[in-house]
């Protein structure tokens, strides 16, 4: 157990697939492409389902989540974006641009997720070939200016990686003093970077004994700097109204995968050199009968996807129980995702919204002004009545 503040509600964000989508794992079979008409599906059912946000991905695999994000503005309402910056490939200057004009076209609702790279392959195909600890000094450097700049400041700096003369930026963001700031990164260099520069910091989907010991060594090291920061997980979920039909489908989502298949994708893993991934990687070996890792988490999606490989699967009384209990450990922000997303979308905040208590906007008339009956009307002729009486969020 940590020594952080257990969380009392939970911030529970969505994805929004911009590297495709499907039923099925490492197949295209049922798969679905990651059209502007679906990313649009996605983003507006989360947005009136009441999730508080949506992480969207970065890298050499996705659509650029800065142009996708701008695109949906106007077609959402409350839901928050968490956008990628990228130290390294981005100037902080232009990043603190791109990120107050967003956060104004957004009126506010921008989150944003720093990311260093962990594929040395990837990063030398982008230009990057620094070593691992390196990268992590040019994302500290890139902070230190970027925060400032976002924040009003003429920033005069000169570091091993950034130097600049004179930076100002012209129109500040609508959020004060800047979008928080979100990172996750399992090396010491990773948490020291964290430690001085961000707001929340993230973790992938480990058991909760792991999960415990990574944000108590983070704390820790944040208090020895006089700063302290929020916690979120990044998980898939698969829930299904019985824990059968759950189990159920988590096998069927991975049924198509071949070891071929398989074994490239975890050769892909082995050669980079985050931490986090390797974390990720040694929870399963690539083994399709080490699968199960802790009560209810699953790590079948790590057998061919890269970074978050671990799912929630059961009920939703397992499902919700599992959240309390990273919740205990100072997680307040889950960031969530399931196959397929619209579809998994909805299942999730019908049967376990009501169970976790999270901040948000429920679904409901006094909400959207305009919402219709709860169910289809029966015999058309009036409205279905409650079935086992009303579901109460937990406390």
């Amino acid at each position: 157990m940590t020594s952080s503040t257990p969380a009392q509600r939970a911030n529970i964000l969505w994805f929004l697939p911009t590297h495709g989508d499907g039923r099925y794992l490492g197949t295209p079979i049922g798969g679905r492409a990651s059209s502007p008409a679906y990313l649009r599906q996605i983003a507006q059912a989360a947005d009136e389902l009441g999730y508080f946000g949506v992480l969207l991905p970065t890298g050499r695999s996705c659509e650029d989540s800065w142009i996708v994000a701008s695109s949906l503005a106007h077609l959402t309402e409350q839901l928050r974006f968490l956008v990628a910056v990228r130290p390294g490939l981005q100037s902080p200057t232009v990043a603190a641009r791109m990120t107050a004009t967003l956060d104004r076209t957004l009126q506010g609702r921008l989150l944003i997720n720093v990311v260093t790279g962990g594929d040395p392959v990837e990063n030398k195909g982008d230009g990057v070939f620094l070593p691992h600890d390196e990268r992590y000094a040019v994302t500290h450097e890139f902070l230190t200016v970027y925060k400032q700049l976002l924040s009003g400041e003429t920033v005069n700096f000169t570091g091993r990686h950034i130097r600049m003369e004179d930076g100002r930026l012209l129109f500040p963001p609508v959020q004060s003093p800047h979008p928080p700031l979100y990172f996750g990164g399992s090396s010491d260099a990773g948490i020291a970077v964290a430690a001085e520069t961000v707001d929340k910091y993230l973790t992938w989907g480990e058991p909760p004994a792991q999960v415990a010991e990574k944000i108590e060594r983070a704390a820790i090291v944040a208090a020895a700097r006089g700063r302290r920061f929020t916690f979120g997980i990044r998980l898939h979920v698969i829930v299904r109204e019985t824990s059968e039909a759950a189990w159920r489908a988590a096998d069927e989502l991975i049924q198509h995968l071949d070891d071929k298949t398989i074994a490239a994708a975890q050769e892909t893993f082995q050669r980079m050199d985050s931490v986090g991934q390797q974390r990720m990687r040694a929870l399963h070996g690539g083994k399709r009968d080490k699968l199960v890792v802790s009560p209810n988490l699953w790590a079948g999606v790590g057998l061919v996807r890269g970074g978050a490989g671990t799912a929630l699967v059961g009920n939703p009384q397992e499902v919700a129980d599992r959240i309390k209990e990273y919740m205990a450990l100072g997680i307040d922000t889950f960031i969530l995702s399931g196959y397929p997303h619209l579809e998994e979308a909805y299942r999730f905040a019908e049967l376990v919204f009501p169970l976790v208590p999270r901040e948000g906007v429920e679904l409901s008339v006094d909400r959207l002004g305009r919402a219709g009956p709860i169910g289809e009307i029966v015999a058309n002729d009036r409205a279905p009545a409650a079935v086992g009486g009303s579901q109460q969020a937990a406390s």
